[in-house]
């Protein structure tokens, strides 16, 4: 009623003459339109009655501004001024949002190209013992540990849902017991997941390689299981963290484990010789200095109001938890394959020996690039969830449309520079003519891979920030495994275009799945699931002090 009385003690405006009025902070990274300007017509009692009501609903919606019809008796300027006050506010809520995205991104970026250095630091050590020794490391990095990698980090992801909205709605202390959930079944899924450690020298034979390749990996494999054990440990940990946006501890930790690595291969396979068994626990050491770091961070009152110590509740309410790990560990793994798949099918081509390396150099530039996609896509899941689990549908909008608009920009940029250089992206690889040639023509297909890549992480993250895991496997194995795939395979037998039709069909059915994610959240009732989550967390909060 103040709102009312003061506009009826309001002296009538004399023409021409402005009456400035100061918004209230709206939801999404809305402030004060302190700049924005109104003219007041001549009102009788009856209609500032109905301009209070608009007011007070404006403000229970959490609008950012009032509005008054006297906004249609603007002049030309007047407009202007308004419009350009308007783009002001607009600028300064995105350069709010992009803040707080790259709080978590920027450090995303560097772990993410941290950890996957270590592989490839692995792989070059491995490689100087000899060749047989590089492709056994190799087998065992890429199929197995990659396969399991995939999977786990993907029913990890759950957590950025659970926690990302539990930080949310300042339910803090939740998000310490969905971590621990998340070790209880990372963990048991991580024990299933053993006996292919156990018999990966007849799984290598299976895929066609040869027997002393893969007897040699099937014996270096076993070394790799603390490896194994490590993910399962470390992914929930990171996404805690970042949920509550310190993923700067994350980057330290992957850093101080990039200099250990870099060292103790250097002492046991250099220096002191001990050979590819040393290569193998030196990687597997190094992923547990970061789980460790990380565990001693959040343990030792980094995270105070989140960490209570063990609890009995990681227990309660498991099902509901293995029913969206699962679901995010298929939606992720159906996409971590798929570019796998089309390293295996050009293997069995003709002549295959120029095409696969040509493959690999566009796989291995491609791979590094997405890092920042990836982290984009853990930016987006997190925003997106805090803005839900604080029942704030507009802002989980608006962060989904400055991450994809940054995203994009930045995947466009290298997209031209894929372009431009398209002749020249292989000399960092090689010399040879033939593969330069190679890379040359799958160049275009690169560049639209990496355009694509950066929107269909982000689609995804909004995805996993929204809970839609189960909706988005489904999709995944329609434009994937029913169209991509296929439509590849039709490419290169009927038109005989080789790899470039393989990878061509694949990208068509990436390209549907991006149209269709992008559809869907344009068209999602961003109000609906913020009382979505709300009642996630109700459901999965066994909290006795709540």
């Amino acid at each position: 009623m103040a709102n009312l009385k003061s506009a009826l003690q309001r002296k009538r405006p004399k023409a021409g003459k402005t009456t400035t009025v100061t918004g209230v902070g709206g939801g999404g990274g809305g402030g004060e339109y302190n700049n924005a300007s109104h003219i007041l017509s001549p009102v009788n009692g009856s209609f500032l009655i109905v301009c209070w009501r608009l007011e007070k609903d404006s403000m229970q919606q959490g609008a950012s501004r009032c509005i008054y019809p006297g906004d249609m008796d603007m002049d030309e300027q007047q407009q202007k001024q308004l419009v350009v006050a308007r783009c002001r506010d607009l600028g300064r809520r995105m350069c709010v949002e992009s803040k707080k995205l790259w709080v978590i991104v920027g450090p995303a970026i560097f772990t993410r190209t941290v950890t996957y250095s270590l592989n490839v630091i692995t792989q070059a050590f491995a490689g100087h013992l000899g060749e047989l020794e590089l492709a056994s490391v190799s087998f065992a990095c890429t199929v197995l540990a990659g396969f399991n990698y995939g999977l786990l980090l993907g029913m990890a992801s759950a957590l950025e849902t659970l926690c990302g909205q539990a930080y949310g709605a300042s339910r803090f202390h939740m998000m310490g017991v969905y971590m621990q959930r998340s070790w209880i079944v990372l963990f048991v899924c991580a024990m299933l997941l053993l006996p292919i450690y156990f018999f990966a020298e007849d799984i290598f034979l299976l895929t066609g390689q040869s027997r002393e390749a893969s007897k040699m990996a099937g014996k270096i494999s076993i070394w790799f299981i603390p490896l194994h054990f490590s993910f399962a440990f470390l992914f929930p940990l990171q996404r805690f963290l970042q949920c509550q946006m310190k993923n700067f501890v994350n980057a330290v930790a992957a850093g101080v484990a990039l200099c250990v690595h870099v060292f103790i291969n250097w002492l046991f396979v250099t220096r002191l010789k001990f050979g590819l068994v040393a290569v193998a626990l030196a990687l597997s050491f190094s992923w547990w200095v970061i789980s460790l770091m990380l565990f001693a961070y959040v343990a030792f009152g980094g995270c105070p109001e989140t960490w209570h110590g063990f609890s009995v509740e990681a227990f309660a309410g498991l099902w509901e938890f293995v029913k969206l790990s699962a679901a995010s560990g298929v939606m992720l793994c159906l996409e971590n394959w798929y570019y796998r798949i089309l390293i295996l099918l050009t293997g069995n081509l003709k002549n295959s020996a120029v095409a696969v390396d040509a493959l690999s150099i566009c796989m291995n530039i491609n791979g590094l690039e997405m890092m920042i996609p990836l982290a984009f896509f853990a930016g987006t899941g997190v925003r997106v969830a805090n803005e839900l689990g604080a029942g704030n549908g507009k802002g989980a909008r608006f962060a989904a449309i400055v991450s994809s608009t940054t995203s994009v920009m930045v995947g466009l940029f290298f997209c031209i520079l894929i372009t431009v250089l398209h002749d020249k992206i292989a000399l960092i690889f090689t010399t040879s003519r033939a593969v330069l040639d190679a890379v040359d023509k799958l160049s275009i297909l690169l560049s639209f891979t990496i355009l694509l890549n950066s929107i269909q992480p982000v689609l995804s993250g909004v995805a996993v920030g929204s809970g839609w895991q189960s909706k988005v496997a489904y999709i995944n194995i329609a434009c994937y495994y029913v169209i991509g795939l296929p439509m590849g395979i039709l490419l290169e037998r009927l038109l005989n275009l080789g790899v470039r039709g393989i990878w061509a069909g694949m990208i068509g059915g990436t390209a549907v799945q991006t149209l269709i994610l992008a559809v869907i959240t344009i068209r999602c009732n961003w109000e609906k699931q913020a009382m979505i989550a709300s009642e996630r967390m109700d459901r999965l909060s066994q909290d006795p002090r709540q």
